[in-house]
């Protein structure tokens, strides 16, 4: 009996032994629905993208074919959903860590009480465009002839809503006077415009570049680059970022730190390399239009992006000004717009 007892106490003490080193092992690697380790700075962590292959999201992917995450010592998984808002839910589930999409979210979810700040900022301006369709060309040349009209944007309560909107309290145009129109992008965006489901709509590159080559409409308002950006919005509008919980964020430091250094040599990257060289290192699906067009699709998008991931100085205000005008939440609401987003890890990381 004694020697019975002695196997069985053995038996459950290495059990015990393995159940420990399990969990320690999940610890390190940042197991659970908290990911990331705030000591060590390694570990899992989930990103949801608001659409993988639109080109204003682009350093999401790069960074991971580039091999940053990895020399990080990072366990990056990329998800992606079709439309930032519903990202968004994603990270307020906290079914994952950080989204990439547009900084303006931060804005809404700091009035609605949830308090998620933008780590990297990718992009000074939306990079969005709006594009009407051959068939409404003729009665829909600005943005003042918005009402009446079906517009497209990737998702209601997404940031090309947001915009759309915009543009048309900006030109007189009641919100109430027009119709948005969940279309999403890419194929789905292309026909609906084809099909007069919308009479216009807003989307991003690579969609913008393959309606143009299908001739299914022409471009009404260009937000790529900072110009564009400083005549429809009058001002830069930081979009595309990496946004994060607040309190995620002050828990894994560590973490956070490895993830702006990787994104910010990829932005560097971007800027000494040529659009050829940055396709040639996307998945080859992306470039649905084909290669050259995608190419073209880069280039016109890249001047969109920052150089090292700071918020540019008068973005904040800009996009604060921007909801407002539309929004009666917002125009209510205090707004602390220095706790919207953080420079610190991306100066560290430059």
């Amino acid at each position: 009996m004694r020697t019975l007892s002695r196997i069985s106490a053995a038996v459950v003490a290495g059990a015990l032994c393995l159940t420990l080193a399990a969990c320690a092992n999940d610890a390190q690697a940042g197991g659970g629905s908290g990911g990331g380790s705030g000591g060590s700075g390694g570990g899992k962590v989930k990103i949801m993208v608001g659409g993988l292959d639109k080109i204003i999201y682009m350093p999401a992917m790069l960074t991971q074919k580039l091999g940053y995450f990895a020399a990080e010592g990072l366990d990056v998984q990329l998800l992606t959903e079709p439309a930032g808002v519903q990202a968004t839910t994603s990270l307020v589930a906290g079914d994952v860590q950080g989204v990439v999409g547009f900084y303006d979210h931060t804005l809404d979810l700091q009035v609605k009480g949830k308090h998620v700040e933008s780590v990297v900022q990718f992009a000074r301006t939306p990079g969005e465009v709006e594009v009407v369709s051959k068939k409404a060309a003729s009665r829909l040349n600005s943005p003042k002839d918005f009402k009446g009209k079906k517009l497209g944007v990737t998702g209601l309560g997404s940031s090309t809503d947001f915009l759309t909107k915009y543009l048309a309290v900006r030109n007189g145009v009641d919100v109430n006077e027009i119709t948005p129109v969940a279309v999403g992008a890419g194929q789905t965006f292309i026909s609906a415009l084809q099909q007069g489901s919308i009479d216009g709509g807003m989307t991003t590159d690579p969609t913008v570049a393959q309606v143009l080559a299908k001739d299914a409409g022409k471009v009404l308002v260009d937000m790529r680059t900072p110009e564009g950006s400083r005549a429809a919005l009058g001002g830069l509008y930081p979009a595309a970022s990496l946004y994060m919980d607040t309190d995620w964020v002050q828990g894994h430091k560590a973490t956070v730190q490895k993830l702006a250094n990787a994104f910010v040599k990829t932005l560097k990257w971007m800027r000494t390399h040529t659009p050829e060289e940055i396709a040639a290192k996307m998945p080859a699906d992306y470039a649905q239009g084909g290669k050259e067009l995608y190419v073209q699709a880069i280039k016109s998008t890249l001047p969109m992006f920052t150089e090292d991931g700071v918020m540019p100085a008068d973005g904040p205000r800009t996009v604060h000004e921007v909801l407002k005008a539309f929004n009666p939440t917002l125009k209510n609401a205090s707004v602390d717009l220095e706790k919207t987003y953080t420079t610190e890890f991306v100066k560290k990381a430059g």
